[in-house]
């Protein structure tokens, strides 16, 4: 293959890394503990709240502190990841994230936990993005497919397996301490792959001009007051506090002169944090991140309303919630490698056909559920329809992460990485939120679990509809261009 400089000359493209494959495995590993993290103390709120004897609006902000402060720097870590080596974002960001999670696991009050879950998360949004910027790097053609389908299997995963991991846990480290453990498994665990990230990841740096280096303080910040006016109302009201709201009427206006100074950089020959031009020119990546920040939207809820249907609807115990959501896991570990192998011939419609299947599990588990909570066999009524929706989860995560960067200049792969993973981050707080008022609004004064399930689905599939409408619109252009 050959590749064309920025000069204008054609030179043949580097051979690949004899040891890519094992690199993805390390770095894989890495995005799995962090991805993890986003939901594996949501069974864990309980034992939270009971141990540090705090009140219920504290504890939430363990789970949404992470959320913000997660979808906070991601595309300022993936720039940081393009200009500075991966595999010193890797140290650095895993380094946090080890001593946050100690720190979490060891704190003696609930604003000391919540402080070091704020950490974590700014440490996760360093790591994150460096798992797409190394697979732009790293792979080229079919095999990009193959490893983003792995990279969407650990995403798929890591969001379903959360609450199994942390209801085990939590069951052999008893209700009083087990939710700190939860914490303290990622310090050896850590420590582990940061001697593999030091050995194995390269130093890779995609262009060593020293203006790529310089990093867009202005961009960076403008991007991240966008993001925090978006996400802190959202994780606010999940809260109940409603003032915060006030704070989305500055996302407009904020978003706008993030667009504007980024262009104005890239005309005066600086160093953008993200080139706008991408969501121009580059076929398939705005509708890319409009697809993934829908999905995660639309899905990501449904396994916290499930635990809250489970848990306090209908009596199940951390564990037996935990696994009653594995199916989904399943699902996903099956759909997810064999969709990056395919996605490279199929293409969109193979992300169309991916969401029609979910959205069809997520219709039968409303019709099935309310039919059998009261019966024993609830757990086969929800078995099927989570792994019909992990089946098609799996295979809309990692083909539309190939599809989305597949144009993406290397030398901008951890920045627009991260751009899509912020809209996953934002559409996963968004989606919570709505999908619990939902719920709650479903429930009633009357407190059927049953129809809050129905009425959270609902809105879920709304949300998915969006998705999939906007999966067709790239599908329908790809076919106009002849892709």
């Amino acid at each position: 293959m050959t590749a064309e400089d920025t000069s204008g000359t054609t030179t043949a493209d580097p051979a690949p890394d004899p040891a890519r494959w094992r690199i993805l495995a390390v770095t894989l590993a890495v995005g799995f503990m962090s991805l993890l993290d986003v939901t594996i103390v949501n069974v864990a709120i309980p034992s939270m709240r009971s141990g540090l004897d705090t009140s219920a609006a504290t504890i939430q902000w363990v789970v949404s502190g992470y959320a913000l402060s997660f979808g906070l720097v991601l595309v300022t870590g993936g720039r940081l990841g393009d200009a500075w080596g991966r595999r010193r974002l890797m140290l650095i960001g895993l380094a946090g994230f080890v001593l946050a999670s100690a720190a979490c696991g060891l704190a003696p009050t609930a604003g000391v936990l919540v402080a070091a879950r704020l950490l974590q998360g700014v440490s996760a949004g360093l790591l994150s993005p460096q798992n797409t910027g190394l697979i732009q790097e790293l792979f080229t053609g079919p095999e990009r497919g193959r490893a983003f389908g792995l990279f969407g299997l650990v995403v798929s995963v890591a969001s379903a397996v959360g609450p199994v991991l942390g209801g085990v846990i939590i069951a052999l480290a008893g209700e009083d301490g087990g939710w700190r453990w939860i914490f303290l498994v990622n310090v050896p665990i850590g420590a582990v792959l940061l001697v593999a990230i030091a050995r194995m990841v390269p130093d890779t740096r995609v262009e060593g001009k020293s203006a790529d280096a310089r990093l867009d303080m202005v961009g960076a910040v403008l991007l991240g007051l966008a993001v925090l006016c978006l996400l802190l109302p959202v994780v606010a009201l999940e809260s109940g506090e409603t003032r915060l709201l006030v704070l989305l009427a500055g996302v407009p206006a904020l978003g706008w002169a993030f667009v504007a100074w980024e262009r104005r950089l890239s005309r005066t020959g600086g160093a953008p944090l993200l080139d706008i031009a991408l969501l121009r020119r580059t076929p398939g990546y705005g509708n890319g991140i409009v697809v993934g920040s829908l999905y995660f939207t639309g899905f990501t809820g449904v396994f916290l309303v499930l635990s809250v249907y489970l848990q306090d609807g209908l009596g199940y115990s951390t564990l037996a919630t935990g696994l009653l959501l594995t199916p989904f896991a399943v699902g996903s570990a099956v759909s997810s490698p064999w969709a990056g192998r395919a996605v490279s011939r199929v293409g969109r419609p193979l992300v169309i056909y991916a969401l029609a299947v979910m959205m069809t599990g997520l219709v039968l588990m409303a019709l099935l559920a309310g039919w059998a909570q009261d019966r024993p066999w609830l757990w086969a009524a929800l078995a099927l329809p989570l792994l019909l929706a992990g089946l098609g989860g799996g295979a809309v995560v990692s083909p539309n992460f190939t599809l989305t960067l597949a144009d993406v200049p290397p030398r901008m792969g951890g920045a627009a990485g991260g751009a899509l993973q912020t809209g996953q981050r934002v559409g996963s707080a968004i989606g919570a939120a709505v999908l619990i008022t939902a719920y709650q609004l479903g429930a009633g004064e009357t407190s059927d679990p049953g129809g809050g399930l129905r009425a959270a689905i609902g809105a879920a599939l709304v949300i998915l509809l969006l998705a999939l409408t906007a999966a067709l619109w790239d599908g329908w252009r790809r076919r106009r261009r002849g892709d």
